[in-house]
């Protein structure tokens, strides 16, 4: 582990002493177990934004058959 400096306001430091003495963990897990889910939530919405980014790449090409009505066909054995 490496050790790093933040500057928290007051209300960030009454509230993060207050759920340390509350669940008997120390501070420093409390504020990595936050930071850890919220590189989670960031890393998810990278990933949402790397498919939408690809989304109708292959819009013109002649070349793919014709899904919707390969669709109907399928729902018509289903």
């Amino acid at each position: 582990m490496r050790r790093t400096q933040v500057y928290l306001t007051d209300e960030q430091v009454r509230a993060i002493k207050l759920l340390s003495s509350r669940s008997g963990l120390k501070q420093s897990e409390l504020i990595r177990q936050a930071l850890n889910e919220f590189l989670a939530v960031q890393s998810s919405r990278d990933w949402k934004a790397e498919i939408m980014s690809v989304s109708g790449i292959w819009a013109e090409r002649e070349d793919l058959p014709d899904f919707s009505r390969l669709r109907d066909e399928f729902d018509r054995l289903s």
